[in-house]
């Protein structure tokens, strides 16, 4: 089912349902770009550490926007023997749905629309009707805003809009705007003597002079006059003032806050989907899933924290189980017999013998697809073939019991595994992240760190290193390159024999995380001095600031500094011009290969999320033994 901001609304209810009775759920996100900087070769190096990878990843990928996003549920149907499976294709879009919301910054890469536009992508459907969103932050600050906005206007007698203890007093008009507002006096003081007259529409004017129409009608007519702002086709703010008895002034009142409330709402818009899903406890399962994991919760949660163990944490509350088919396919027993993990053609190797295609109908009312059609690059056609191919694995793994116990639950063993394990595009030695513990430290005493001149290629590398057979280059940057030899007793030899050269210098692996080590405690440290400058600074000032009040030379009476909101949002253009106005992404590779309420979510929301009990499947579960049928290696 295709979903954009025309028909989000009605069919948020079915997919609010199609979560609730799932199974499990499959994901995936198409992305306006992959890499800012460096290229996708060197954003994923083969000697990463799961910390560098997601440091780069973070620091190179998140400007970019989740513009696409697939989500497809599956519920066993234990009558019918099959599977009954729900798709939805989300268009999603940043549209600011008032001045005060927040106006998104984000980057394209052009081989990744390029890319996009040759699969038959419609970006129209996005930037024309894409669905908003906001994160938990900006939705507290827009709220905020929004009573804060109620609270200034005091407007025109309304209870709504006085803050509790507010008395009414006459308003000091600026000299440059004594004219205007007695103009609107006059006018409204016609209005009030008119008897075939209910109301008047000033002209537009700016939000300073709204401001003070408010302010000023609110102390001049306390009752018998209903006042709103409404906006012109050409975006111009102007104010109605009507004529009212005091309950249907009410009713206004309500009906006008019933809208904002709805308004906000709405711009919180596909944010509520995540949330669904995160609330369910259902497994959320993802084909080479890290940058859809990251980019899903940097853009409708939180922005992501700096450091790797943070993240973890705030990803198991968000989503308690994650399932990688790409981590899955790329493990034994599946390793042995399965050459290519893509996304596409691991579907195609899935149809065929040892495994069988699942038992899959669409709900009804719900598109069929045809894999024969082969829709790549379409969100919800990749999340549904990520779940056909979950199903397919587990069947696999299910038929080497003895005997079977068809189907295989979300919450069997035979699967546990492979929960919170996101598969590290390219990681020679590290085949995933782990989420829920200390992730793997191999060996790496065969490794060397080079740098070199910029113009050096390949090629200057393989010749010299020549002596000591083959060898593995992994470029870090343009000057600089992880080597792997075929024996740790190499690398001294190595080394020595770099101890007098010009152009290029060798290090021991070790030697190389020690120094990265070093860096991360200096920069610490800097951060540290310079927090405590901060802290020295603001103690100063506040000390300043009754002497300058107390100072005859001084017209103020205290600082204010404006609030600023983090992160790549601002307010729009618009706004700041009106100043006092009412206050898997696609790239030219396969994506799927290529890379691939936090703050409400403290304490008890983790807590609840990760002892969420599941529904168990009908069918039941597997015995404890079936986990002995493979494990998931530390290292191959």
């Amino acid at each position: 089912m295709e979903v954009t901001r025309s028909n989000f609304k009605d069919n948020l209810g079915k997919v609010y349902e199609a979560i609730e009775e799932a199974d499990f759920l499959a994901i995936d996100g198409e992305f306006s770009g992959i890499s800012d900087g460096p290229s996708v070769s060197a954003l994923t190096n083969g000697f990463d550490t799961p910390e560098e990878r997601y440091h780069k990843l973070k620091k190179h990928s998140m400007g970019f926007l989740l513009f696409q996003f697939g989500l497809c549920t599956f519920k066993y149907d234990l009558t019918e023997a099959k599977y009954i499976m729900k798709s939805f294709n989300f268009y999603i879009f940043p549209k600011p749905f008032n001045r005060t919301s927040p106006d998104v910054k984000f980057v394209c890469q052009s081989s990744s629309i390029d890319f996009l536009a040759n699969q038959g992508f419609d970006f129209n459907k996005v930037f024309h009707n894409g669905i908003p969103y906001l994160n938990q932050e900006e939705e507290r600050l827009l709220r905020e805003q929004h009573d804060e906005k109620r609270s200034q206007a005091n407007g025109a007698g309304s209870l709504s809009y006085l803050s509790p203890g507010a008395t009414k007093r006459a308003v000091t008009i600026p000299d440059d705007q004594k004219k205007f507002i007695e103009s609107v006096v006059e006018r409204i003081e016609e209005l009030l003597q008119k008897e075939d007259s209910s109301s008047l529409e000033l002209e537009p004017c700016t939000g300073f002079q709204r401001k003070l129409i408010y302010q000023m009608l609110s102390w001049k007519y306390p009752k018998g006059i209903h006042v709103e702002t409404l906006e012109t086709e050409k975006k111009e703010r102007y104010i109605t003032v009507s004529k009212v008895d005091e309950e249907e002034r009410k009713r206004r009142e309500q009906a006008k806050q019933a809208k904002e409330q709805e308004e906000l709402s709405d711009a919180v818009g596909f944010s509520r989907v995540i949330h669904a899903i995160a609330n369910s406890g259902k497994l959320v399962v993802g084909h080479n899933m890290l940058l859809d994991v990251m980019h899903t919760i940097h853009q409708f949660y939180c922005p992501l924290p700096e450091e790797l163990g943070e993240f973890k944490e705030l990803t198991t509350c968000v989503f308690p189980r994650l399932l990688d088919t790409k981590l899955m396919a790329s493990t034994p027993p599946f390793k042995e017999i399965i050459n290519n993990t893509s996304l596409a053609e691991l579907e195609k190797r899935l149809k065929e013998r040892p495994f069988s295609p699942p038992k899959v109908e669409s709900a009804e009312g719900f598109p069929r697809y045809d894999t024969a059609s082969e829709q790549l690059h379409e969100a919800g056609y990749d999340a549904y073939i990520t779940g056909l191919c979950l199903i397919s694995m587990a069947n696999f793994l299910d038929s080497l019991l003895s005997p079977p116990q068809n189907p295989v639950s979300a919450k069997s063993k035979l699967i546990e595994p492979f929960f919170n394990k996101l598969f590290l595009m390219r990681v020679i030695d590290i085949p995933y992240l782990n989420l829920e513990g200390p992730d793997l430290v191999p060996k790496r005493d065969h490794v060397l760190y080079v740098t070199f001149p910029k113009e050096w290629k390949t090629s200057n590398l393989y010749q010299l290193f020549s002596a000591f057979g083959n060898i593995q280059v992994s470029w870090i940057d343009d000057t600089s390159a992880f080597v792997s030899l075929r024996k740790p007793e190499q690398v001294q030899i190595a080394v020595n024999t770099s101890r007098y050269a010009e152009s290029y210098r060798i290090q021991t692996y070790a030697e190389y995380v020690e120094k990265k080590h070093e860096e991360k405690r200096q920069g610490k440290r800097k951060r540290t001095e310079d927090g405590w400058k901060e802290v020295e600074a603001r103690r100063l000032k506040a000390q300043a600031v009754p002497l300058l009040e107390q100072s005859p030379l001084c017209g103020f009476a205290s600082f204010t500094t404006p609030s600023v909101v983090g992160g790549k949002r601002s307010m729009s253009p618009i706004a700041e011009e009106s100043g006092c106005d009412e206050a898997e992404g696609a790239a030219p590779e396969d994506p799927s290969d290529s890379l691939e309420e936090p703050a409400d979510l403290g304490g008890k929301k983790a807590k609840k999320f990760k002892k969420a009990e599941m529904e168990q499947d009908p069918a039941g579960d597997v015995t404890s033994a079936s986990s002995m049928v493979f494990e998931v290696p530390e290292m191959w």
